[in-house]
């Protein structure tokens, strides 16, 4: 039994063309065919013959769209566009390709189903009749399921569906940094169109361990409390946990602000949050200085859930260009939270099943496979970093929900902003005993490492003691004294928005803090006190803070005198105000 193919041409072929035809169908497909004439004005200068799903178009629009692939595909290699673009015109022909077209069957809630392409793959680009594009997310016998990256009210039922053979990418390039741009690399700050250098998948597999070095070189926040304690270095990943308004986005656009004059590379992803708060968020960075070196990627809460769903990865295939080239780069993705809502709703709609509070059952891939791209690369591939500070959301301080054990379970270690210190006044709000960095002390300078000695140790014993003192109104001297002592680190450990601190006055501060040079200090007078001791040792000790701020170092001498400098300093004050 011969199958039939569909001929569709503005007139009926010759005798000569048809059996040409069914000569090229039985070579291709070793069956027998029956060619069946459909006349269209569609196809004025050539033919479009349909086999099933496949089509093959030999029309004047279907030889100028191969000619755009190739062109495309040239755009698309390193080197010199000019001669790649020469040399894939000399050699383009037209050649009998196989397009598989199928059938939209239904579309609703951003979510297409699809008929008749039956070798599309996971992630392929799919392009719509219309011009909309959509990927595709659910493979099943029958269909495939496809999120869209656009109106889906310009797609129908019926309507037309052409694979790409491409996977979804992402735009990459320098002219990307002081932009904000969308999940798809779109610009949408009004400064017009972004010249690409070149074009990134958006899912790409993590560097493995051969391509991998120790993370040992510190990538400092300026904030006092996470750069002493729970240092960060560069190709970590530190989660920042915490409830609603406890200043996550906070920490981590003051992390981007002490990037400055570092050659830092960093990208801010917006995943569902208020357009007004990445308004703000962008106004900031610009007002700093800070936008010069990174790229704002919105996908916020008035998008569709499809681009909050790729936004994260978008912008870390923008993050792997840079890391690539050596340079180092900070990518903060706020938040991975509503990050795993947008795709439970997706895999919803697509008729996955549910699993643990209806997340589907890959959500722990989900991030997996996001987050296991940052890494500090082997001096063999360029030696570039990325740095990832992923955001989650609990309720009610609960850190063993399911998306937050998740993604901790992922991490290298975890800052936790208590809601109680929160509203209690001190920012940040860090809850230093459920915090913790699991690269540690290898991710700090020796300076650092020297200066905070016992600080996490004796802030822990305050908190304990503090516990206990809350039932008892009659307090030793010693307890009063401890009492006092650890009160007045967590009032050093306060810091303003914005104002991150640098490496040296960090070092100054802890050596004097942990000295005891504040104890009797009045709570209220420490902020000042601190800023007249710290220029007070920038004057006195120039030649220690400069050798701090470049080499990151300080010798035992150095600490001594620094100590000796701080009860100096304590006793002219004592001095000037007893006289």
């Amino acid at each position: 039994m011969s199958r039939t193919a569909y001929l569709y041409a503005a007139l009926p072929p010759t005798k000569e063309q048809e059996e040409r035809f069914l000569a090229f169908l039985k070579e291709r497909y070793h069956e027998e065919f029956t060619l069946e004439y459909r006349e269209s004005k569609a196809y004025p200068g050539g033919f479009r013959l349909e086999v099933g799903a496949e089509v093959f178009d030999w029309s004047l629009s279907g030889r100028f769209r191969q000619l755009k692939d190739a062109l495309m595909q040239a755009i698309g290699e390193s080197g010199d566009i000019i001669p790649l673009l020469r040399t894939r015109l000399d050699e383009w022909t037209p050649k009998a390709i196989a397009e598989e077209i199928g059938t939209v069957l239904s579309v609703g809630d951003g979510i297409a189903e699809v008929s008749g392409l039956e070798h599309a793959e996971y992630g392929e680009i799919l392009l719509f009749s219309a011009g909309i594009r959509g990927m595709v997310l659910n493979l099943k016998r029958e269909s495939v399921g496809c999120i869209l990256f656009g109106d889906e009210g310009a797609v129908s039922e019926g309507s037309a569906v052409r694979r790409t053979k491409h996977r979804a990418g992402m735009p990459v390039g320098e002219r990307f940094l002081g932009r904000v741009v969308g999940a798809l690399g779109d610009p949408v700050d009004g400064m017009g169109e972004i010249m690409a250098e070149g074009y990134r998948p958006v899912e790409a597999p993590a560097p493995g361990i051969i391509d991998r070095q120790p993370v040992n070189k510190p990538l400092e926040t300026g904030i006092l409390a996470i750069d002493s304690m729970f240092p960060i270095g560069r190709g970590q990943r530190e989660l920042i946990i915490g409830d609603r308004g406890t200043g996550k986005t906070a920490i981590a656009l003051d992390a981007i602000l002490n990037q400055k004059d570092k050659n830092v590379v960093c990208i801010y992803v917006a995943i569902g949050q208020k357009a007004s708060s990445v308004a703000r968020l962008v106004e900031t960075l610009r007002s700093h200085g800070a936008l010069d070196y990174t790229v704002v990627v919105n996908a916020s809460a008035g998008e569709s859930a499809s681009l909050q769903y790729i936004a994260p990865y978008a912008g870390c295939a923008l993050g792997e260009y840079f890391m690539e080239r050596g340079r180092d780069v900070l990518i903060v993705y706020d938040d991975l939270s509503k990050h795993a809502v947008a795709y439970r709703a997706l895999s919803l709609l697509l008729g996955r099943s549910p699993g643990r509070e209806a997340y589907p059952g890959d959500v722990f891939y989900l991030h997996s496979r996001l987050l296991e791209r940052a890494a500090h690369l082997s001096e063999a591939r360029g030696g570039g970093s990325m740095t990832a500070l992923p955001i989650v959301e609990t309720q009610g301080g609960d850190v063993s929900a399911y998306i937050p054990t998740n993604i901790i379970s992922i991490t290298d270690g975890q800052i936790f902003l208590e809601s109680s210190l929160f509203f209690a006044g001190q920012r940040p709000a860090v809850n230093v005993g459920l915090s913790v960095s699991r690269v540690g002390g290898d991710a700090q300078t020796g300076a650092m490492k020297r200066a905070s000695g016992t600080l996490r140790l004796d802030l822990a014993q305050y908190r304990e003691i503090e516990v206990f003192t809350q039932f008892s109104s009659d307090l030793d001297e010693a307890t009063r004294l401890q009492l006092r002592y650890g009160h007045g680190l967590m009032l050093l450990l306060r810091q303003k928005q914005g104002c991150p601190i640098p490496r040296h006055r960090q070092v100054f501060t802890l050596i004097a803090a942990l000295r005891r040079v504040m104890q009797d200090v009045e709570p209220d007078e420490i902020p000042a006190f601190t800023e007249e001791l710290l220029t007070y040792l920038e004057h006195a000790a120039p030649e220690i803070a400069e050798h701090i701020r470049q080499e990151g170092k300080l010798s035992p001498e150095d600490k001594a005198r620094i100590e000796a400098l701080s009860d100096q300093f304590l006793a002219d004050r004592k001095g000037r105000r007893e006289g």
